[in-house]
């Protein structure tokens, strides 16, 4: 089972950008899908924005033109560079590769807090 780590996140004002990074402990190469998810204090967890293993990518509509994923298979590492961030994007992100024939598996989170 693939293990993930998360960094990159923290404290941005309103209008600024972080990029987060997901590592992960193998090859990513053959992980048919790699998301990034949030889950706001009092939500539930919610989809921001996939990867499949052919490059195909799908956003969150609450993030559609400000966040971008992408994934360096040879750096076994996924990203989302978040531009624009609001105070509504503040969250605690997780990494989470699917691999259809070993399962889903989750990192352990990286707080990211945007002040107004």
């Amino acid at each position: 089972q693939v293990q993930l780590v998360e960094s990159g996140g923290g404290l941005v004002q309103a209008g600024g950008s972080l990029r987060l990074s997901c590592a992960a402990s193998r090859s990513i190469f053959s992980i048919n899908v790699m998301g990034w998810y949030r889950q706001a204090p009092g939500k539930q967890r919610e989809s921001v924005a996939t990867i499949v293993s052919g490059g195909f990518t799908n956003y969150a509509d609450s993030v559609k033109g400000r966040f971008t994923i992408s994934r360096d298979n040879a750096k076994n590492t996924v990203y989302l560079q978040m531009n624009s961030l609001k105070p509504e994007d503040t969250a605690v992100y997780y990494c989470n590769a699917v691999d259809f024939r070993a399962g889903s598996t989750w990192g352990q989170g990286t707080q990211v807090t945007v002040s107004s």
